[in-house]
């Protein structure tokens, strides 16, 4: 059986994978992608992350050479490709509906792409059964399409794309058509197939949850340009714009002394009675109790007439919020340590001064 290639540690950023800079796109007066500077490290999950019109999935084309840039330069390994098309980029895309062969079954929908490169049959064979087995479909291989699940028929077109070996691979929002459970699963599945190749994957995504669980690093996206690249646990902890925070999971924005900071919900104590010495109170008043499995959320109008939103696990230990009811009085309270405060630049704004500081 031929071998897939090993899986490379993506904190080693020695070899160069995609770099992008200055890319901007237009479409007539819209500006999609604006002055994107980008680089994305080989054998890493990168996801780029950010709501309808932000010009992720935009940017994405452009990498895999679908849409041409009005401006700026795209290299693959040290090597210029912005001119060059699809098919010599070593780039393939999976996107959301799959585009399978409904005539063909599952073992001929994988080998298309050797087929049309004339690969020789004896190894077509044996690379089909090697992608097949990495996808846990083997025993599918007889099946159409049409006699699939989504999950199953989602684990075909991956395996369709990674059998040709290439450089980077691009999900276009893969899981989208997916039900809640069998997303959550195909996450973990992709990300272990991801480890196991060893091929740099670009993800696009407006789903939070699935950026923060499948990602080495992401980029977070606003009216075509980036608020903040960094890992998960970074980017979710440490927002550096008021965006980011609020569209990267739930937050509460507060003045601190030191200006504007962000507070996550489970950084919040909330009870019935006052709070230990040290730490930061206010007052309120229950408008909303959700439970939501393993969380309880709780919105809280604030006497000042703010409101926050407060978040606690449910544990044995978490018994006492019972009691907590809409229209309780309550006390919230946080360590000032845990309000992380916020910048007004995003990273290209951040890029922009420099370069105009470097022109003075």
């Amino acid at each position: 059986m031929t071998e897939m290639p090993k899986s490379e540690d993506p904190s080693s950023h020695s070899e160069q994978g995609i770099l992008l800079r200055g890319i901007t796109k237009r479409f007539g007066s819209h500006e999609a992608v604006s002055e994107v500077d980008l680089e994305v490290y080989r054998g890493e999950f990168f996801t780029m992350l950010g709501p309808s019109g932000s010009g992720k999935t935009t940017l994405l084309r452009l990498i895999a050479g679908f849409e041409v840039p009005d401006a700026g330069t795209i290299s693959l390994r040290g090597v210029d490709v912005t001119g060059i098309p699809p098919y010599q980029r070593g780039v393939n895309t999976v996107f959301q509906d799959y585009a399978l062969f409904p005539h063909f079954d599952v073992a001929r929908n994988v080998a298309y792409g050797l087929r049309v490169r004339r690969v020789k049959r004896i190894e077509i064979a044996e690379r089909v059964n090697a992608a097949l087995e990495m996808v846990q479909m083997t025993e599918f291989a007889t099946r159409r399409p049409a006699q699939l699940s989504g999950g199953q028929r989602q684990r075909v077109a991956l395996a369709r794309a990674i059998i040709n070996e290439p450089q980077v691979l691009l999900l276009d929002e893969p899981l989208g058509a997916l039900d809640l459970k069998l997303r959550q699963e195909m996450q973990v599945e992709l990300k272990r197939i991801q480890r196991q190749i060893g091929i740099t994957f670009i993800y696009v995504t407006h789903d939070q949850e699935e950026a923060l669980t499948m990602s080495d690093r992401l980029a977070v996206f606003r009216s075509g340009r980036i608020e903040q690249i960094g890992p998960p646990s970074e980017v979710y902890e440490r927002p550096a714009t008021e965006f980011v925070a609020s569209f990267v999971g739930t937050s509460n924005v507060i003045e601190v002394p030191y200006g504007r900071a962000v507070l996550r919900p489970e950084k919040i104590e909330i009870s019935n009675g006052p709070s230990a010495d040290g730490r930061t109170c206010v007052a309120g008043r229950v408008i909303d109790v959700a439970y939501l499995g393993m969380v309880t959320r709780f919105r809280v109008c604030l006497d000042d007439g703010n409101t926050m939103t407060v978040a606690r696990q449910n544990s044995s230990s978490g018994s006492q919020l019972n009691a907590v009811a809409p229209d309780s009085r309550v006390m919230l309270s946080w360590d000032l340590n845990d309000a992380f405060p916020l910048t007004s630049h995003s990273v290209a704004e951040t890029q922009l001064g420099a370069q105009a500081k470097g022109a003075i």
